[in-house]
């Protein structure tokens, strides 16, 4: 999953007027590519959870773009595309950010410019500087697992994450795993523990899956056994990613992971949060009050998804008239928050320390 050619949406080799990407709903069970024709898969991709992760939606989302061009040359029909697209993930500020940045290229462009080709290097450059984004992170990162193995005396630095911030949230590398692949990298004993992450399970069907391939020391826990690890020093650190971060360093995350910074921080464990600087939303301030949290369809809790009898299969687990809310995301104060990694460098979780590290967003 770290080989240095590895994408998780790319064009299509022949045909570039098609886009793939890997369908990460059906993983571990099946590794299919799914191809986007037209703007309208994209966005299907994006809502129904085909692609993850808050930079790899971004680029999503300015690959559809490409994709109303290709059909039809209009500022019209991308700007009827972007709308739709803003409206499909509420809570990833990647996809907003994305989005205007293809757009403010519209603004400036000639009148007699190959649209599709405009948006095909701006969708590109996107997924080319996230690369270097997700490595910056782990040349950074990797500097908390060096002086956590340096003061164990080379033994094995035990990591716990939430969700999925791996390579299949980004276009590589990652942003939570980052750190932990360059550690393998540069001889580092280090395990994972990987929480499930229900509903979805991006844990136990993502994380743990890139992690098998990357050759990584893991172990898959249910959600709410990280507690316990942490009472029994099993836990050196906590790295989570995020899908948006306040400018004052509120970060909102999968479900649970609140309660992931409130065990760490009762048992005085660092917890991180790895982030790309695309995920800061430079324009909120009070995460809990400001974030929309998404709320997705009951079935994600209702149904699980496995292999039935050697064949995948969506199980109900729950009776059917059972109520049920299924918020996706939650808020974890910046108060929580040992510190941000970024690809500029680790800091605190406030705005001075945001700010320090991108001086050009220190007006408010």
């Amino acid at each position: 999953m770290t080989a240095e050619d590895f994408r998780t949406i790319w064009r299509k080799p022949g045909d570039p007027s098609v886009i793939q990407i890997i369908d990460q709903r059906l993983l571990p069970h099946e590794y299919h590519v799914h191809d986007l024709c037209r703007w309208q898969d994209g966005l299907v991709a994006i809502r129904d959870m085909y692609v993850r992760g808050a930079p790899l939606i971004g680029a999503t989302a300015a690959w559809s773009l490409y994709l109303a061009a290709v059909e039809e040359p209009s500022t019209a029909r991308v700007r009827e595309a972007a709308d739709a697209l803003l409206q499909s993930r509420p809570t990833a500020v990647n996809l907003r950010w994305a989005i205007e940045r293809v757009l403010g290229l519209l603004d400036g462009a000639d009148a007699n410019a190959d649209l599709a080709a405009l948006i095909a290097n701006e969708a590109q450059a996107i997924c080319d500087e996230d690369i270097e984004i997700s490595r910056g992170i782990g040349e950074h990162g990797v500097r908390l697992l060096e002086e956590i193995a340096a003061r164990k005396n080379g033994a094995r630095v035990n990591v716990l994450t939430h969700c999925n911030a791996g390579s299949l949230a980004t276009i590589n590398w990652g942003t939570a795993t980052a750190p932990i692949y360059f550690a393998q990298q540069r001889g580092i004993d280090v395990h994972v523990w990987v929480d499930e992450t229900r509903p979805r399970n991006q844990g136990s069907q993502l994380t743990a899956w890139e992690l098998a391939r990357g050759g990584v020391p893991h172990t898959l826990i249910v959600d709410n056994a990280g507690g316990h690890l942490m009472q029994h020093g099993q836990v050196d650190i906590v790295i989570t990613g995020t899908d948006r971060t306040t400018r004052c360093g509120d970060v909102a995350n999968k479900i649970g992971t609140y309660l992931k910074a409130l065990a760490a921080r009762d048992n005085k464990i660092p917890f991180y949060v790895a982030l790309p600087s695309t995920t800061i939303d430079w324009r909120s301030r009070d995460g809990v009050r400001e974030i929309p949290i998404e709320e997705r369809d009951a079935s994600e809790i209702r149904d699980v998804y496995g292999v039935l009898d050697g064949r995948p299969a969506h199980v109900r687990t729950t009776a059917a008239d059972t109520p049920i809310r299924n918020f996706a995301f939650d808020v974890t104060p910046a108060r929580l928050v040992t510190g941000l990694i970024t690809e500029r460098g680790v800091c605190e979780a406030s705005e001075a320390g945001l700010v320090g590290l991108f001086p050009e967003q220190g007006a408010t």
